[in-house]
């Protein structure tokens, strides 16, 4: 320890980078709190874990701890190797996912995502262990590699997301709401609440129960979800049978019977607070499975209402393929964004494999 303030009495360089840390974690920690629902906060937050990792190597450095040098280094090989083999590997993981997700789940188009992605992977590495690329013309190479560099685009932005998706499973829960909004997700037989969406409602009378232990004042919930073209009744009055079947007062029920998706859940349940509260000055959280809070948050954000999401339990088997879907609805918000930058790649490495072209021709 006393070496370590020696370090940084002395060592000016290493006191400026400590003070940048600790301004990188404290910017991240103001955006986060005010805010959990900018996609900025996965950036700042990916700054700062850069940040520390170069302050803790220059410690290292700084001490001459030789052994903690040569454990630094073995750690960073094995995971870079582990890096390697999970690129290398991926798609038996994702195939193995499609296998179980079609096993367990509905046979449906949204539920096969990790299967085209795993087989897309394995064509990848077949091409490139073949070898056939090298016999390719450079030109055309080059204009092949716009779709890997489109590829790394969308990897970092999913990276982004991912560390996002992470961050707001721990945001404060803050036991003095006075409306718990529980998104619907579909009935089971046109007419009865399926697990998936019985987990939301456990979950939203979990939090009720707990306030209520805390010395609050009871919610009210807010069951959100209209009739589908399969379905006999809303999916709010499913909801609202359940959970007085679970022991909720119905006095504590509101239903919000018009929604289709999760922008109009976010957008006609803030009406309905709203109207009951007088005014838009409540406070309120929503419930969804915990691969969908972000999204669902990124909503609510965009229709005003001020909540922020509990997430509930999700089998973990499932949790890739729901991901997958969750992150390609985040595309989808900023479509305009995405389709920019990559048109700008696209036309980049066009101009790139021209040149190479007229060069070779001259």
């Amino acid at each position: 320890m006393l070496q370590f303030f020696e370090i940084f009495s002395e060592n000016r360089t290493f006191m400026y980078l400590s003070i940048i840390v600790l301004i990188s974690l404290g910017l991240f920690l103001f955006s986060w709190l005010k805010e959990p629902r900018n996609l900025i906060n996965g950036l700042l937050f990916s700054l700062f874990l850069i940040l520390l990792i170069i302050w803790l190597s220059t410690i290292i450095v700084a001490t001459k701890l030789r052994q903690l040098i040569i454990s630094y280094e073995i750690i960073i090989l094995i995971f870079i190797l582990l890096l390697i083999a999970t690129a290398s590997f991926s798609w038996l993981f994702f195939l193995w996912n499609a296998y179980l997700v079609w096993r367990h789940e509905s046979h449906t188009l949204a539920n096969l995502l990790t299967f085209f992605l795993g087989i897309a992977i394995f064509i990848s590495w077949v091409i490139f262990l073949s070898g056939a690329f090298r016999l390719i013309p450079t030109w055309l190479k080059i204009f092949l590699y716009a779709p890997t560099a489109i590829i790394l685009y969308l990897l970092l932005v999913a990276y982004n997301f991912l560390v996002n998706l992470l961050l707001y499973q721990i945001v404060p829960r803050q036991y003095n709401q006075d409306y718990l909004i529980v998104l619907g997700s579909g009935l089971k037989d046109g007419k009865t609440v399926p697990p998936l969406l019985a987990a939301r409602i456990n979950r939203a009378i979990q939090f009720a129960q707990k306030q209520v232990a805390k010395g609050h004042q009871p919610p009210k919930f807010i069951m959100s979800g209209g009739k589908g073209n399969d379905e006999q009744i809303t999916e709010a009055e499913a909801m609202k049978a359940y959970a007085i079947l679970h022991g909720v007062d119905s006095k504590y029920i509101l239903l919000e019977t018009k929604s289709k998706n999760t922008y109009q859940n976010m957008q006609f349940s803030q009406a309905v607070a709203t109207a009951d509260f007088g005014n838009n000055h409540y406070r309120a959280k929503f419930f969804s499975n915990n691969y969908h809070i972000f999204r669902a948050g990124l909503d609510a954000k965009a229709t005003g209402l001020n909540a922020n999401g509990v997430g509930c339990y999700t089998r973990f088997y499932f949790l890739p393929n729901a991901i997958m879907r969750e992150f390609a609805g985040i595309l989808l918000i900023n479509k305009k964004r995405h389709l920019i930058i990559i048109a700008l790649i696209t036309v980049l490495f066009i101009i790139f494999a021209f040149v190479n072209l007229l060069n070779n021709m001259c």
